[in-house]
């Protein structure tokens, strides 16, 4: 799998500038929020046939490491 800065597109003009997968209106909150949901990724894929299993893979890579830069000052 390529990094997942090759399908993450941010642009402050289109979904207030939330990352999106590959310029698409989708974007990477939404694809977390799905699998939070109970959805399976091949549901995910079922229901929007334009994201493709590295794009899923993406979102969550991308989700992974904004979290491990994530500190909370005490």
């Amino acid at each position: 799998m390529s990094h997942y800065s090759d399908r993450i597109t941010i642009d402050s003009r289109t979904r207030f500038g939330r990352p999106r997968i590959r310029g698409m209106r989708i974007s990477v909150y939404d694809i977390l929020r799905w699998l939070a949901s109970g959805m399976t990724r091949q549901e995910v894929l079922n229901d929007f046939p334009e994201l493709t299993e590295e794009d899923i893979q993406a979102a969550l890579s991308y989700a992974a490491e904004r979290e491990h830069k994530t500190r909370i000052a005490s």
